[in-house]
């Protein structure tokens, strides 16, 4: 499809890698590449870290613009598409302008969600997801005293963990009995409470906040919890999840249940559009199940995955999940995914440092690590290669990742 044209809808992590595959697969027709936002793509793992701390935005961009001229990309930043045209093939903006595809590529991501606690709208409550949000978030913290932090996954507790460096009191409000809950296993979790708390980060689990207290001239005083418990702060973070976006799928008639619906070759219901990353739900190659991945690697993996098919090199997706979070001088590494596990083993080969490996029916399914970048790579290779390692092998190996990957 070397004369026709792929425009893509997001200009995120995905989005951009969407229109960089392509050009690096020899795809020689027209890019467009659409985004809500202003400027040039940018990375946003960094917004919840690296961002808070230095300020620097231009350190964010993906590429110059040269990148995008030189590889005759167009760019269409600040524009929001509010509809697909399936019969057309073409999406219409929300000024009117309509755009003509030969194959549509749907990166919309995802957005935070809003948890049902009263008095979101006051004035310093924020949330965090784009850079916006980072830069006013960041300017907010250099004068707060206290900061609730509402959710107790890897956005609130990256968070709290700077906020924390900066000298400043923390109170992390999670709705789960443990940490990133949703994630990581119960030694991760556990782990990383001893760790917050030996910082001095306060963490209320199991608890829920019903109401953000006002003091008296629409500012943040505050949370209320559902058992009634006040605790003052004047800087409030939600960071409560994430929701896809996938109404604008669902709008065009295309199959969507969590997130937008997808084959092991990332095409939706209808065969001239794809879709990716966040706003999408696909076949877990191990399992078989349907799953939707909240990560950058994943988003990349998927456009690597539609870019070979769209230049005639089809390949179904079969890339190892993972995911990391950085929180203050720890960090998190996850490979492949946990859920299904029905065993697991934990080890600590060094100070402040955690390997958990999880097996599934005496099958090894995944491994989470804290400042093991060695057990991790490991892990890495080992679930790629495609061949099953049993527990019973890396038994004899006293579950030494490292010295088992060598030795197959």
């Amino acid at each position: 499809m070397s004369s026709e044209r792929v425009v893509i809808v997001g200009g995120g992590h995905g989005g951009f890698q969407m229109a960089a595959n392509l050009r690096s697969e020899g795809f020689a027709g027209a890019i467009t590449l659409i985004g809500e936002e202003p400027g040039l793509p940018y990375q946003r793992p960094p917004l919840s870290k690296a961002f808070l701390k230095d300020g620097d935005a231009a350190r964010l961009h993906f590429r110059p613009q040269a990148f995008f001229d030189t590889n005759n990309i167009e760019l269409m930043p600040g524009t929001r598409v509010s509809r697909i045209n399936r019969e057309a093939r073409h999406v219409t903006t929300a000024t009117g302008t309509e755009i003509g595809y030969d194959h549509l590529v749907l990166a919309t991501g995802s957005r935070n969600v809003r948890p049902p606690v009263a008095n979101l709208h006051l004035e310093n409550v924020l949330s965090l997801r784009n850079l916006a949000d980072a830069a006013d978030l960041r300017a907010r913290l250099s004068a707060a005293r206290h900061v609730l932090v509402i959710g107790g996954g890897f956005i609130g507790m990256e968070f709290a963990a700077v906020a924390s460096d900066f000298g400043v009191e923390v109170t992390v409000i999670e709705g789960a009995d443990r940490l990133m809950a949703r994630t990581v296993s119960g030694a991760v979790s556990k782990h990383f409470l001893a760790l917050h708390e030996g910082r001095g980060t306060r963490v209320r689990l199991g608890r829920f906040v019903s109401e953000l207290l006002d003091d008296g001239t629409g500012r943040v005083a505050g949370v209320r919890l559902s058992d009634g418990t006040e605790i003052a702060g004047d800087l409030v973070l939600i960071a409560a999840g994430v929701a896809p976006n996938s109404e604008l799928a669902a709008e065009a008639g295309l199959s969507v249940s969590n997130g937008i619906d997808v084959d092991t070759l990332l095409r939706t219901s209808d065969l001239s559009i794809s879709a990716l990353g966040d706003c999408c739900n696909f076949p877990d190659p191990v399992s078989g199940n349907r799953v939707r991945l909240e990560s950058v690697q994943a988003a990349t993996d998927h456009a690597r995955t539609i870019a070979k098919r769209l230049t005639g090199k089809p390949a179904p997706y079969t890339a190892v999940p993972w995911f990391w979070s950085d929180q203050s001088h720890f960090k998190l590494q996850i490979a492949g995914l946990g859920s299904g596990a029905d065993e697991q083993v934990a080890l600590e080969p060094e100070a402040g440092g955690l390997v958990v490996i999880n097996f599934a029916a005496g099958r090894l399914i995944s491994v989470e690590t804290v400042n093991s970048a060695a057990a991790h790579m490991s892990a890495r290779r080992l679930l790629a290669s495609g061949r099953p390692v049993a527990q019973a092998e890396l038994a004899a190996h006293n579950y030494n990742l490292v010295d088992y990957a060598r030795a197959v």
